[in-house]
């Protein structure tokens, strides 16, 4: 059965929350119009924010295949979007001309059919089946270089791809196409153009809260306020890598499993490394640092 796209923002975040995924209003509004316009949505925010799970959650909620293609430096067009199945058509070559076959035409034609296509993720999401266009993730794609970028502009404004042996192959139904990036350098503003942008930054401390309660309904509400506002507080600080709701949903978890209800700096010394990633930042939790942080935020949960 077809699910209907949403028809109105409350609708939008009515469908996310559905799903778990608490979201502000701004993103929904821009989800909505971007369901609605049948254009790109381009994602830009921190690493662990909650960027490639808004497709994830799209797609579950609209039941709809999730095609994800994962960016990588390197990332090239036979990886991407297409290749020949070159050895197949080898060997058809040599069948057809031990049986007479040599015409150049009729082989050409032959072998640049679907029956040796293998399609890459763009080319499945352009591929959908009618009815039920799948949501396409392009996932980091600071991660590629701009040559791949100058590809991507012909999918992304006529949902097209342009094969020089076999022709132009159009989606029928354009896909929900979301597009995140972490800003580790600036993408074109002719790929951005064509899409609608929006920036996904931290939670707020009541929003992250309430992600926690659903993503680890497990840890006991004061538990997960002081790891809420432990990490609020890290994230005021001059991290190399600041921990995203990703990770906070991670701590209280783990803080969970190690039968915890609240914070103490030897818990918190013991489990960091759940929560950052870098030495640099956590070398500067130990001692004293970490106990301020913590005793701040039993005071400010304690004068609440």
């Amino acid at each position: 059965m077809t699910i209907a796209l949403p028809a109105s923002i409350d609708e939008t975040l009515s469908l996310l929350n559905g799903e778990d995924y608490v979201a502000d209003r701004s993103l929904a509004t821009v989800l909505y119009l971007s369901l609605k316009m049948g254009r790109p949505l381009f994602l830009e925010g921190e690493a662990g924010v909650g960027k490639t799970e808004i497709a994830k959650v799209l797609s579950k909620a609209l039941d709809r295949p999730l095609i994800r293609l994962q960016c990588y430096e390197g990332l090239d067009i036979s990886s991407a979007v297409y290749e020949w199945n070159y050895a197949a058509q080898m060997i058809d070559i040599r069948i057809a001309e031990a049986s007479g076959e040599t015409k150049r035409e009729t082989l050409h034609k032959d072998i640049f059919s679907d029956d040796y296509l293998i399609r890459r993720p763009v080319l499945e999401a352009l591929s959908g089946e009618p009815g039920r266009p799948p949501v396409f993730l392009i996932d980091e794609l600071d991660r590629t270089d701009e040559a791949f970028e100058a590809f991507l502009l012909e999918v992304l404004s006529d949902f097209q791809v342009t094969i020089p042996e076999y022709g132009t192959i159009k989606a029928v139904e354009r896909p929900a196409v979301i597009i995140t990036t972490n800003r580790t350098r600036e993408i074109h503003d002719a790929l951005k153009r064509r899409c609608l942008y929006h920036w996904v930054d931290y939670p707020t401390a009541e929003r992250e809260l309430e992600i926690v309660a659903r993503k680890a309904p497990q840890a006991n509400r004061r538990l997960s306020e002081e790891v809420v506002g432990y990490v609020q507080k890290l994230r005021e600080m001059e991290l190399f890598k600041a921990p995203g709701v990703a990770e906070t949903i991670d701590w209280a978890t783990a803080l969970t499993e190690l039968d915890r209800v609240a914070l103490d700096p030897a818990t918190i010394s013991d489990t960091i490394g759940v929560l950052l990633k870098y030495q640099d930042d956590i070398a500067r939790l130990q001692g004293s640092e970490g106990k301020r942080i913590l005793d701040d935020v039993k005071a400010d949960l304690d004068a609440a």
